[in-house]
């Protein structure tokens, strides 16, 4: 029976949800403002696919996903808090997100920035209060030091700070690189090596999840290169062009559209092999890189 990835990122998106209600503040609580803020971008949409790659990492290697949710759910928190600060004027200045007027649009900028800290905190809290696996606490350590440093100036943060310095400038491919595996593919990153860690995976099974993630980071961020090209505005959520109108430096402005999607293909090539090494069922993992090879959204 032919595996339906679409389907699988389906249902796990919707334990995404759930989880994530359980953990956002609610509304109607003071300050009212700052929660109603965290909300609207948390549940605008989105692919959710941090955290599915968490769980989908957890199922392959036999545990439990359901109590892997908080872990889940922390990587969504920090991509949605990077998401809100990415979007104001002082950085990408950007009036939609996933087809919606972007939080500071709706906010201002003060809540904006103060909703994006809350998410960023909040996330910590979550992984701190995650019950492990009998015998896994020193687990939970490893795995907050994996999205602090994922989220951090070593990973995302530092990625943004290179993207920002080079706006207007002719970045070469090894900046491109630098800036590409830093600001997307370290939170990928991060989010498969938590599921691994949360499921108590073995050194050589972290350092082929490694392999198989910055791979897919990569190739996750070239795709969207192309699609700011060549995407759908509606399916999209956001103008296409963004990137040309900041003037920054893309794998499609260096190499064009045919090279840079032979680049994707290679990419995912590379994260299929690292997965070959696993003893374990990775048709999951595997059918997760070649959907995300094509997508257009």
């Amino acid at each position: 029976m032919t595996f339906d990835c679409r389907e699988y990122m389906k249902t796990r998106a919707q334990l995404v949800e759930q989880a994530l209600e359980r953990y956002l503040p609610a509304s109607g609580q003071y300050p009212d403002i700052l929660f109603e803020s965290m909300r609207y971008s948390v549940f605008a949409g989105g692919k959710r696919l941090r955290p599915i790659l968490t769980l989908a990492v957890i199922e392959t290697l036999g545990g439990d996903i359901h109590d892997g949710l908080p872990v889940a759910c922390a990587t969504e928190l920090i991509h949605t808090y990077s998401l809100i600060h990415d979007d104001l004027p002082a950085m990408d200045n950007d009036d939609f997100r996933r087809g919606k007027p972007t939080n500071h649009k709706i906010y201002g900028d003060a809540i904006a920035i103060l909703a994006g800290d809350g998410l960023l905190t909040l996330a910590f809290q979550v992984l701190a209060e995650t019950k492990m696996p009998a015998g896994g606490e020193t687990r939970l350590l490893q795995i907050i030091r994996e999205l602090a440093y994922g989220a951090g100036v070593y990973g995302m943060v530092g990625g943004q700070v290179a993207d920002l310095l080079h706006e207007g400038k002719k970045a070469d491919e090894n900046m491109l690189a630098f800036i590409h595996k830093h600001k997307t593919g370290a939170l990928i990153h991060a989010a498969v090596r938590m599921g691994g860690l949360f499921a108590g995976a073995t050194e050589e099974t972290l350092s082929a999840l490694s392999r198989y993630a910055w791979r897919m980071g990569l190739a996750f961020q070239i795709r969207d290169d192309i699609l700011d090209i060549v995407g759908d505005t509606e399916k999209l959520g956001k103008k296409v062009g963004s990137d040309l109108a900041h003037d920054k430096s893309t794998y499609v402005s260096l190499f064009g559209l045919s090279e840079s999607q032979q680049k994707v293909n290679q990419l995912t090539d590379e994260a299929h092999e690292a997965l070959k090494t696993l003893p374990y069922d990775t048709t999951i993992l595997h059918s997760i890189a070649d959907y995300l090879m094509g997508r257009e959204s």
